[in-house]
């Protein structure tokens, strides 16, 4: 594992309306890393709160993200603009995305009820339409596309 951060001081952002990470951190130094959607992982902690497996976002040329759902704020007492103490280390992989993967991303982003609630074969479409394609920045709008739709219908 490949350490990317250690006791970084680094500020929680909140932005309305991107679904998954309308609160995430950006971990500096990390445009380099090159993944597909699913193979970036990290784990750490977040102000001492332990972390597992969690996906890096690629968004463009920029460092990546890491989304920081309610279960973490909460644990952590902390909100957009605040600033957290974060240890991150990469963990390799080369598999494809999964069906998996993108459910855990919909229950990360708290979705994953409403994902549910929805016919099976509305399910399998959305599912048949993120994983099939190549591209990581197609999955990941396709994937943040969802994310929006269902966080919608959630309300």
């Amino acid at each position: 594992m490949e350490q990317l951060v250690k006791d970084e001081k680094l500020e929680l952002k909140y932005q309305p309306g991107k679904g998954a990470w309308t609160y995430h951190i950006q971990i500096p130094n990390t445009k380099h890393i090159v993944g597909k959607w699913g193979s970036m992982k990290v784990s750490g902690t977040i102000d001492d709160y332990k972390i597992e497996s969690h996906n890096l976002a690629k968004i463009g040329d920029q460092d990546k993200l890491i989304s920081i759902n309610s279960t973490i704020r909460k644990a952590i007492n902390k909100s957009g603009g605040d600033t957290v103490t974060v240890t991150l280390y990469l963990q390799t992989s080369n598999e494809q995305i999964t069906e998996k993967e993108v459910l855990e991303t919909f229950k990360d982003s708290g979705v994953l009820t409403a994902f549910k609630k929805m016919p099976e074969e509305e399910r399998n479409e959305i599912i048949g339409k993120i994983i099939p394609l190549k591209s990581e920045d197609k999955q990941v709008k396709m994937i943040l596309k969802y994310i929006d739709q269902l966080s919608k219908n959630n309300n």
